[in-house]
């Protein structure tokens, strides 16, 4: 089989990786930023907010999170616009995109023990079921988890058994590795389709999504396996793939211009990219903290404050994390 088929079937297969719930931060495979602290939701909340300050976003826009996992981002942001602006919660309809029955239950149990009978959540299998006016769209390590061809001077891997050999030609991704100017390394699948989807889904919307990789592709494979927050190059001599295999996350760096493209193609408008830490300063993290600290005592904000640093520290989260936004108006 080709790559791209042997890693949707690691992660998305009827017993895949993502196919259950997992536990993300200490006691899981890896840590994100949803997982590090309330204070990422809680910006993003900050930033639907002043949307609608400026016009952008009616007070009856879909609020849609796509891979939502457990749903704490979208409830943070929930909680946060409670805080915030509480009437929006009134008119705001949260949505949440999700392909596995049993991730929707646990979303699904989450907001109701949170917000009992307040906050209704909807879902959809697909961004192709939803339809709608206006949409303020959020995701988290999305762009990663696409399955990739692995692509090696001319030729794409297909894998035998956990075996991978570069054999097989393939003209679409040759063409794609040439565009980006790659001689080796990884070649998403699905994102062409995936801007058209969203752009279908709302007439009029504002999508940012949070991921790690860089504009300009990098030069070689940066393809990994997470396990218990050990990171395992893929081509490790020691590695036990057939042991790891739908037991572990498997990602790679995300080319910021091949999804750029893909957008732009869809008559989305690209509006910028950013370091994390860069972007959750600009739309104001710093400015919850200063009201967190007006409002609990010294103990709790200090802990509170440990916990947001971790999202903007260069050595952390905050540089090699980046985010991306469109708009289609």
């Amino acid at each position: 089989m080709k790559f791209s088929e042997y890693m949707s079937e690691w992660l998305y297969g009827d017993d895949g990786y993502y196919s259950d719930y997992k536990t993300i931060g200490k006691e899981g495979d890896f840590y994100t930023a949803v997982s590090t602290s309330q204070f990422f939701g809680g910006t993003i909340a900050k930033h639907i907010i002043s949307l609608v300050d400026e016009g952008f976003l009616s007070e009856n826009a879909a609020i849609c999170e796509i891979g939502a996992h457990h749903g704490y981002f979208l409830a943070d942001v929930v909680q946060f616009i409670y805080t915030l602006r509480p009437i929006l919660l009134e008119s705001f309809e949260f949505v949440i995109i999700e392909r596995f029955d049993a991730l929707q239950e646990q979303q699904r149990n989450y907001f109701y023990e949170s917000f009992g009978d307040v906050v209704t959540l909807k879902h959809y299998k697909s961004l192709r079921e939803l339809q709608c006016q206006n949409a303020f769209f959020i995701a988290n390590e999305i762009f990663d988890a696409f399955p990739c061809e692995l692509y090696f001077k001319g030729k794409i891997a297909r894998v035998n058994g956990h075996d991978v050999e570069f054999d097989v030609e393939d003209s679409w991704v040759d063409a794609k590795a040439k565009k980006y100017h790659k001689d080796r390394g990884e070649i998403a699948l699905g994102y062409e389709e995936f801007a058209k989807e969203m752009s279908n889904a709302a007439q009029k919307f504002e999508f940012m999504s949070f991921d790690y990789g860089e504009m300009i592709a990098r030069p070689d494979f940066s393809l990994r396996v997470y396990d218990k927050h050990e990171v395992i190059p893929f081509f490790d001599e020691k590695i036990k793939r057939e042991v790891l295999f739908k037991n572990a996350d498997i990602t790679y760096d995300v080319t910021f211009a091949h999804v750029k493209d893909a957008y732009e193609d869809s008559g989305v408008e690209f509006i910028e990219l950013k370091a994390q830490m860069v972007a959750l300063i600009d739309m104001g993290l710093l400015d919850l903290l200063e009201i967190l600290k007006k409002n609990v005592s010294e103990k709790i904000y200090t802990q509170e404050l440990e916990k947001a640093k971790m999202l903007i520290m260069p050595n952390f989260l905050g540089e090699r994390f980046k985010m991306i936004r469109f708009r289609k108006s």
